[in-house]
């Protein structure tokens, strides 16, 4: 699989990943831009989806999200929900500039936290003419009230406040683990199936990630809703695939946003829980994909 190391400038900011050819073309073809979600690295999983990719005559630029893994950007370990909106268009900009780019067909591919991305993306900027969104997170005002107990979102918040006034002294940000043993501590991501899937993931094939994010950074997810966008993606085509079983972005969540966007659309029923995309299902989550960019940005 021909894959090369990439960087490109984010308004000062740069980012790194990999830029995969697309198989059996000799010409520009169609490139999809991926990045991944919630303090994850493209190491998890990210170079698979690629490679189906490629194999499917389609080029794929992945990189690492600002702040993390080989990307970089301060604070590290903060993720800004709309910076990263802003990443993926200028990571589609630096698509544009390559030789084997076909610069009129773009597509964009998120999961999890930039599963959410691209439904703002794609709803924003027209350059992109197909979306793949898997397991999104498509709001995290209800997110957060599905996952945290209703008696704990006020600690929440007067976390948030202490944190603001300590950084606004000059002291650095407060930081909390993404995921944790035991769900009920805390963590950004409470569910123990992220504390399974995460920790297994780095020992195996992400040893740069970090188990640790900006308090503010759970703040910002917080105020990020995405489906307040996906009413105007229309007419970009657009492919949602919750998981049946998701607990971590709830599965009704993504279905009700689902029923909000406008034609044309399809929706996939992905086998298993959040994280069953990347391995026990990889195959359920990736062919569907490839075979939605193949068709929407066929030549």
């Amino acid at each position: 699989m021909a894959r090369r190391d990439v960087e490109f400038d984010a308004e000062g900011v740069t980012l790194r990943g990999w830029f995969y050819r697309a198989e059996g073309v000799s010409g520009p073809a169609p490139t999809i831009v991926m990045a991944h979600g919630y303090s994850a690295v493209k190491e998890m999983y990210l170079d698979k989806y690629a490679e189906v990719f490629a194999a499917h005559g389609l080029n794929a630029l992945v990189y690492d999200n600002r702040n993390f893994g080989d990307s970089d950007g301060t604070p590290r370990q903060e993720i800004d929900p709309i910076a990263q909106v802003r990443d993926y268009r200028h990571a589609i900009t630096y698509a544009t500039t390559l030789e084997e780019t076909a610069a009129d067909r773009i597509g964009i591919w998120g999961s999890s936290y930039s599963g959410g991305h691209v439904l703002v993306v794609g709803a924003i900027d027209r350059r992109v003419k197909a979306v793949v969104s898997q397991v999104p997170l498509v709001s995290g005002y209800q997110n957060l009230r599905a996952l945290v107990r209703a008696d704990f979102l006020d600690g929440f918040r007067q976390q948030f406040d202490q944190d603001r006034m300590a950084r606004f002294r000059g002291d650095p940000p407060a930081m909390v683990p993404v995921v944790a043993e035991d769900p009920l501590a805390p963590s950004a991501l409470p569910t123990a199936d992220s504390w399974k899937w995460f920790t297994e993931t780095a020992k195996l094939r992400a040893p740069n990630w970090k188990n640790e994010v900006t308090l503010r950074s759970v703040e910002m997810l917080a105020e990020y809703n995405p489906v307040d966008y996906i009413a105007q993606i229309s007419p970009t085509p657009l492919l949602i695939m919750p998981a049946r079983n998701d607990v971590l972005t709830p599965t009704h969540l993504a279905i009700e946003a689902y029923e909000r966007a406008r034609e044309p659309k399809k929706l996939v029923i992905l086998p298993g829980g959040h994280f069953d995309a990347y391995v026990n299902g990889f195959e359920a989550s990736s062919k569907p994909a490839a075979e939605w960019f193949v068709t929407h940005l066929a030549g």
